[in-house]
């Protein structure tokens, strides 16, 4: 196959190799900047085998994708690849004047190539020339291939996708959603031994997610996936290689798809968690045998009268001695396993169950909220807005948190009502600032300084994150920020619009389990599959899109 540019959203790289493919890696380690990325990734994958690599933003997912693919260089180790691979990238740059035609053509070249081959090899023995291992070798790689189907495979990928088939189009036309749709269809329809996905359901309705997920689970040889799509791991993945942080800084390796990822990540957490409370438990308690045999120095006994000077001489030495030992036991313990990282966890909410917080009635914006919208909020209600885009949820959302007016209807919050909302787009912060700046400055905006939770205390960033300009932060990283100044407000209503994104499977789960127990009342807009099926025993309101024009 050809090999594209590094810099192109998809890349074909390799020759079939059928049931033998397959892709190794060992000993991998990235370090920018000489802070270790990645470290001791060690990896076999097999035809058939389905891998998911997951973790939270700024783990190294996307790199090791790319490594794996070939694309980039790790700074040690190695990885063998045999077969074919496609990579489809989750960037959509396209500065050229390619067509879907030249995509379409670059991803069935090898198809078409190994029937020119054949057809090649078929004349020459028709004019008397032997060619019958030209013949063998052309017709064992368009089998391989399956070259006679290429083009269909990738027509039904196209309309599976709901991409745009018009083989004139130029790419730079198509919106990124379009252009992503297309590159994932010809890469579905490459049929290589090795597919590699970054992120695949972005951009993708329902109709699609369905196709890809069928297709993917039709593979027949390697799947090497990168996802935040929680329902598509679950329904696609046999095995999860976990790059978060562990005891020993080495990434883990789960089998039993998505069930046996989370419960042995869920041991493993509770033995680390388990471990490391021993050992602090243990340096306490030496600590306080120290500081008693300190006390017990300085204050000393006090002989009875006439005690012996050679008895009171003899009782001292003991005490000596006695603190010596407590003070050589503390010195020589040490605590070696790290200590783990915090779990996500909520403040507990002082708002009542029951109490009045919000009525809207008759709501509507003009051009984005056509349907009128009425409800009534009280504390505990839980609320899912469903519906396709452009029906209006992130603008409802909005209109609750007082945001936006409305083109009619009214809104009325309860006196001293708290709203808070986690929208799609950040708050307005000093990108130059670090995570605890920002988030500091909310609480002194808020009035809430010195009266709401340290940032580290959520579980959503490390200190080293917190430390971190927000300019530099990840997608993910910037999420739990704003995630973390809407929790510090207290709010008695939480209005949250598509909380999964950017967000790892791990913490979507804890934050699910939060959403069940907190006091407060929720609002959620959300097109996650996963997400929808965890919480469908609370109320839905379905809105409808606009009318076309």
């Amino acid at each position: 196959m050809p090999t594209s540019h590094s810099a192109q959203s998809c890349v074909w790289t390799g020759t079939p190799e059928g049931s033998a493919a397959h892709l190794r890696a060992d000993g991998l380690r990235v370090a920018p900047g000489g802070e270790p990325l990645l470290s001791g990734v060690d990896v076999t994958i097999s035809r058939g085998d389905r891998l998911a690599i997951v973790g939270e933003n700024g783990r190294g997912k996307t790199t090791l994708l790319h490594i794996l693919a070939g694309v980039r260089e790790p700074d040690s180790g190695d990885v063998k690849r045999l077969g074919s691979l496609a990579l489809v990238k989750q960037d959509m740059a396209t500065n050229d004047d390619r067509t879907v035609g030249d995509l379409i053509a670059e991803a069935t070249a090898p198809a078409a190539a190994a029937l020119s081959a054949l057809d090649a090899a078929a004349e020459a023995m028709t004019k008397g020339v032997d060619a019958s291992d030209a013949y063998a070798r052309a017709l064992e790689t368009a089998t391989a291939l399956d070259a006679w189907d290429a083009e269909r495979r990738v027509d039904i990928a196209l309309a599976g996708l709901d991409a745009c088939s018009d083989q004139a189009r130029p790419l730079a036309t198509l919106s990124v959603g379009q252009r992503y749709r297309v590159r994932l269809a010809v890469a579905l329809g490459s049929a290589p031994d090795m597919l590699l996905l970054d992120e695949p359901t972005n951009h993708l309705d329902a109709g699609g997610l369905s196709f890809l997920t069928q297709r993917l689970l039709d593979h027949a040889g390697v799947l090497v996936l990168v996802s935040h799509d929680r329902a598509l791991l679950r329904d696609v993945a046999t095995t999860f290689l976990d790059l978060d942080p562990t005891r020993d800084g080495l990434p883990r390796l789960y089998a039993g798809g998505y069930e046996g990822w989370l419960e042995g990540r869920r041991r493993e957490r509770a033995r680390w968690e388990e471990d490391h409370a021993a050992q602090v438990a243990h340096h306490e308690e030496l600590k306080r045998a120290a500081v008693e045999a300190r006390s017990r120095l300085q204050t000393g006994w006090r002989p009875d009268k006439g005690t012996g000077k050679h008895q009171r001489a003899t009782r001292a030495a003991g005490v000596v001695q006695a603190l010596n030992r407590r003070v050589d036991d503390l010195e020589r313990h040490e605590i070696t396993v790290p200590q783990p990282p915090l779990r996500h966890v909520w403040p507990p909410s002082d708002t009542r169950r029951g109490e009045p917080i919000l009525n809207a009635t008759d709501l509507v914006v003009e051009g984005r909220l056509l349907t009128p919208v009425s409800l009534t909020i009280d504390g505990g209600n839980r609320l899912l807005v469903t519906g396709p885009n452009g029906a209006g949820k992130s603008t409802l959302l909005s209109v609750l948190a007082g945001r936006l007016a409305p083109s009619s209807g009214y809104v009325h919050a309860g006196r001293g009502a708290k709203i808070s909302i986690l929208s799609q787009e950040a708050p307005v912060w000093d990108d130059d600032h670090s995570g605890h700046h920002a988030y500091e400055e909310h609480l002194a905006r808020i009035g809430r300084r010195g009266h709401a939770p340290k940032l580290t205390s959520f579980g959503l960033l490390d200190a080293q994150a917190a430390r971190t300009p927000v300019k530099r932060m990840s997608q993910g990283q910037q999420r739990r920020l704003h995630l973390a100044m809407c929790l510090a407000e207290q709010p008695d209503l939480l209005l949250l619009d598509e909380p999964t994104n950017h967000l790892s499977p791990s913490l979507v789960d804890d934050l699910t389990v939060e959403l069940r127990h907190t006091a407060c009342a929720v609002v959620i807009a959300t097109h996650d599959r996963q997400m929808l099926a965890d919480l469908n025993d609370w109320p839905h309101l379905a809105l409808t899109p606009k009318e076309p024009s």
